[in-house]
């Protein structure tokens, strides 16, 4: 999904509360402190290719290094990449200042739960984009359900959105700007004739 299809997704979003909660989840991606401490974990049989690339992409484009995402796969061939090879193990030393950020459509099995809830002992923070899996949710220090088909919000759409706001650099607004925001909450906006 290109930036275009991105803001448009949001336009169509605007007033249903969604973009809230995914701005939140992006923002709370940001909270790992180092690069390769988010660790992106899913199924066995469904692994968060999509949302790890869009992660990297918005790691090297906003800047923001602690985004560079470690994708951690059930079974990583012996052969792959480095980067392609890191496994399930790798949870077992997931400590403070690493994130866990569970992708899964279907609801989580019982050795994923197991090994989130490891994680959680040990300090990392656990985020999640779930199908509406209440264990899973439950371990989460926050966590998005989306809805099974028929929603308003796709699954997929969902993991665009957090990604996009866990990229999104905003400048701090000045006190003229914060002040005209506050105006426009206290008597509605302005309409133009």
């Amino acid at each position: 999904m290109d930036a275009a299809s991105v803001n448009l997704l949001r336009e169509v979003l605007a007033s249903t509360g969604w973009l809230e909660r995914t701005r939140e989840l992006g923002l709370a991606l940001r909270a790992t402190r180092s690069p390769g401490g988010l660790l992106v974990v899913g199924t066995p049989e469904d692994e968060p290719w999509h949302v790890t690339a869009h992660l990297a992409d918005e790691a090297r484009l906003s800047g923001l290094a602690q985004l560079s995402p470690t994708l951690v796969r059930w079974a990583p061939p012996p052969g792959a990449p480095p980067h392609l090879r890191v496994g399930m193990d790798r949870l077992r030393s997931a400590g403070r200042g690493e994130t866990l950020f569970v992708v899964a459509e279907e609801r989580a099995p019982v050795p994923l739960l197991e090994r989130v809830d490891d994680a959680r002992r040990t300090g990392a923070t656990i985020l999640a984009v779930d199908g509406g899996d209440p264990e899973l949710e439950s371990l989460a220090h926050d966590a998005i359900a989306v809805p099974p088909e028929g929603g308003v919000l796709s699954f997929d759409a969902a993991q665009h959105l957090v990604s996009s706001a866990a990229g999104e650099v905003r400048r701090r607004a000045g006190l003229r700007e914060r002040l005209a925001l506050l105006a426009d909450r206290i008597t509605g906006p302005r309409v133009s004739d």
